[in-house]
């Protein structure tokens, strides 16, 4: 009996050590609330809706020791409607994320799967809606992806190890085609942090979205743009001081050719004629303030220069879009939050549905050049 005990402590002790060595953790996140919209195609609307502050989702992520500083990781994350249970992101099994690579605190990690590109992972980070406040304060229809509305498939991506508060990185994503160019992306971002400062900046192309069932950007509804070009560009800076953070981003987006907009029923493109470009520039200011170490309130104001060039014409419409948020925790994991969003276009008419005016994350646009969107809601971490 005895040598049993030694022998099973012995074993033991050999074997913590390597299993310390391997980790794999389940994850997760539950977002539910009620909305109200106040015009959706001339009528209010009040539903319950899953995933704003942040998509509601579970995954599983590891890493191995392999050595010397290397370690193999991976990340496998779903994304879900608690509604009716159905699958995010075109029902894909892991739509969010699924990647597999290797990391070292020296030289950086690379990574190869579907992903985030570096808009996302660097200069979302000082917008409301990527980093405090979610889906209704993305700039109009997402369009710089700030808001992660499409990740990149077929993508390796690297990133750097932080150099004195400097690190960069950027993602290629290959069309998987024979046509090599053809729904292709590649991006590349950095960003500086130092105490009370962030600063970042990230740029995006790609070439012909949507266009294959395998390439780089095909979610099955979740795009913001189809086109045969999408290009996007910014930076942000972020500045705490005390209990405040205050924040401004620049981000300009460039679409060549549109051909739709995943958000909205209406067709952006004319009515005769042909769409040439689409334009976006977006000035946004946001400001957050943390009044306990439970319970913070957030602003963010945003102004975007919108262009419209098409055969038949060309306009320069104006949208204006404010947000407001409070947000208090109960628990480590759960709390409730509150939001409104506001959006009101102005200046010049397209004659399409670009004059109406959509909330990101409201059903549909509104009859009006206004829509109010107010939400109550409750967020669960696991």
């Amino acid at each position: 009996m005895k040598k049993q005990v030694i022998a099973l402590a012995v074993s033991a002790a050999f074997a913590a050590p390597v299993l310390a060595q391997n980790t794999v953790t389940l994850y997760g996140l539950v977002d539910e609330g009620f909305d109200y919209t106040n015009n959706v195609g001339g009528k209010s609307l009040s539903e319950l809706q899953s995933g704003y502050a942040q998509g509601s989702r579970w995954g599983l992520k590891g890493s191995e020791d392999l050595g010397g500083g290397l370690k193999a990781i991976f990340q496998l994350e779903n994304g879900f409607n608690v509604n009716n249970g159905k699958l995010g992101q075109g029902g894909l099994m892991f739509g969010r994320q699924a990647y597999v690579g290797l990391t070292n605190d020296k030289y950086g990690t690379v990574t190869v799967g579907r992903q985030y590109d570096s808009l996302v992972d660097y200069l979302a980070q000082t917008t409301a809606n990527g980093n405090w406040a979610g889906y209704l304060f993305s700039h109009p229809y997402d369009n710089d992806n700030t808001d992660n509305s499409f990740r990149v498939n077929n993508t390796v991506k690297y990133a750097s190890p932080s150099f004195a508060g400097f690190q960069a990185g950027g993602t290629y994503s290959f069309s998987n085609d024979t046509n090599f160019a053809n729904n292709r992306q590649y991006s590349i971002g950095g960003q500086y942090a130092n105490g009370s400062l962030l600063v970042a900046a990230a740029y995006l192309q790609a070439n012909n979205p949507s266009s294959s069932a395998s390439g780089a950007i095909n979610n099955g509804g979740d795009e913001n743009f189809l086109a045969k070009r999408l290009r996007v560009f910014g930076g942000g800076i972020n500045y705490t001081f005390g209990s405040a953070t205050a924040g401004f981003v620049y981000t300009n987006t460039d679409i060549t050719s549109p051909l739709s907009t995943t958000y909205i029923s209406g067709s952006i493109l004319p009515a005769t004629g042909t769409l040439n470009a689409l334009k976006f520039q977006n000035f946004e200011i946001n400001g957050k303030y943390q009044i306990t170490p439970a319970f913070f309130v957030g602003a963010q104001y945003v102004y975007t220069l919108e262009s419209y060039d098409a055969s038949s014409g060309s306009a320069k419409p104006k949208i204006h879009s404010v947000g407001l948020m409070a947000d208090y925790n109960i628990s480590k994991r759960t709390d409730f939050y509150v939001q409104g969003a506001y959006q009101k276009v102005a200046g010049d008419q397209t004659g399409t549905a670009l004059d109406h005016a959509y909330v990101p994350g409201a059903a549909d646009a509104s009859s009006t050049a206004n829509q109010l969107v107010f939400r109550l809601a409750i967020r669960h971490k696991f």
